[in-house]
């Protein structure tokens, strides 16, 4: 498949993964930094997968729809997770990770 296909489905990977990191970040500078512990956790393993899926695509490589598939899958999770914390930072990355689960996702299908 062409890179150029690709291209909102890499924006949104890429989207995703500073939002990730923002959260895993501010979470670190939170009061109870255990009790977000699932969250940064996640965070971190949502923004690399994002970064791996956006450079599979880039390069039009044939495991990018797997890739996409673990993406979208580990951005539901970090949605989730993020969801249940009132916190700006974790509503603003559970937000970026549904977009790109959804655009992940379709991509995969």
């Amino acid at each position: 498949m062409n890179p150029q296909s690709y291209h909102s489905c890499i924006d949104a990977c890429h989207a995703c993964a500073t939002a990730c990191d923002n959260c895993a970040a501010a979470c670190l500078a939170e009061r109870d930094v255990k009790a977000m512990a699932k969250c940064i956790a996640l965070d971190l393993d949502c923004a690399q997968t994002c970064r791996l899926a956006s450079a599979l695509m880039g390069r039009g490589s044939r495991f990018s729809p797997a890739a996409c598939k673990l993406c979208g899958e580990i951005c539901e999770a970090c949605a989730e997770e993020c969801g249940t914390h009132e916190l700006d930072h974790c509503q603003a990355c559970a937000d970026a990770c549904r977009r790109c689960a959804q655009a992940c996702l379709a991509m995969a299908a």
